[in-house]
């Protein structure tokens, strides 16, 4: 993974400033047309097609630069909702998914590896985070690209860790140290927004982008960009049951459902930082 795409970009709006109209359009990502087949690859989950409008992942890979040689690590792929795209995307480019997990072990998505063995021939796991030095961790300045998708809210509120303790500093020095220099970290995350109390980043589900840049930062990235490919200002981010209010999860069951759904998935943030060379 090199930072060709973004010195592309960066390029284009120096000659937009210098140009007399202001409306030029960004330069289409080089590998748009592999990440649309791999995103109509018909060995998707059905159910996780219907999610395609609110989570764009044409679009947010795209925005991320991962290109079909890299060898990417996905952080905490749960169930796989975007493993099934990278998959078939890497296996077909040449790349290599390596999935960190809690605990190492796969879940639903080795049922997916038994099923298409094929497209997941270049998958692997590894732990995440790696407290224990004697457990399967990725090596050191191994990746080209990492993703994490809905995660830094759940190390700030000590999820899966018994005393629920905070460990979003070394979930974000252990991303830092897997990635090769110069490559790419990509977060999407429920977005809070930077008037609330940041008590709520505890309990709510949302994260304020100064909170995640700070992270990222501290642990020596530097920030590239954000996009708003994943915004929705439909989502108020106050709800009962905090994020897991709307869909997916729905955590209120058949009350006010129908408000819900209108609602969509929440507003998140859409970051891309880099590990300078």
């Amino acid at each position: 993974m090199t930072v060709r795409w973004v010195l592309a970009v960066t390029a284009l709006a120096l000659t937009s400033l210098a140009a007399p109209t202001a409306s030029a359009p960004q330069p289409r990502f080089k590998y748009e047309a592999q990440l649309k087949k791999a995103v109509a690859d018909p060995r998707r989950t059905p159910e996780n097609r219907l999610r395609d409008r609110y989570r764009h992942p044409v679009e947010t890979l795209s925005f991320f630069g991962v290109e079909p040689n890299d060898t990417v690590v996905e952080i905490w792929p749960s169930r796989g909702w975007y493993t099934e795209i990278l998959a078939p995307y890497l296996s077909a480019g040449g790349g290599k998914l390596l999935l960190a997990t809690p605990n190492g072990e796969l879940g639903p998505i080795a049922n997916l590896q038994k099923a298409h063995p094929a497209i997941y021939r270049n998958v692997s796991s590894s732990v995440f985070p790696a407290f224990d030095p004697n457990v399967n961790r990725i090596p050191d300045s191994t990746a080209d690209v990492v993703l994490t998708f809905r995660n830094v809210h759940n190390w700030r509120m000590g999820g899966g860790r018994s005393d629920r303790q905070d460990y979003s500093v070394d979930a974000f020095q252990q991303m830092y140290a897997m990635l090769k220099p110069g490559g790419t970290l990509g977060i999407e995350d429920h977005r809070l927004p930077e008037s609330a109390d940041a008590e709520r980043e505890r309990s709510s589900g949302y994260m304020k982008v100064s909170t995640v840049r700070r992270l990222a930062e501290q642990a020596g990235f530097r920030f590239v960009g954000s996009s708003e490919v994943n915004a929705n200002p439909k989502d108020t981010t106050d709800w009962p049951r905090g994020v897991w209010t709307l869909p997916p999860a729905l955590r209120l069951g058949d009350q006010d459902r129908e408000k819900y759904l209108a609602v969509g998935e929440s507003d998140r943030m859409t970051l891309r930082f880099v590990k300078p060379r």
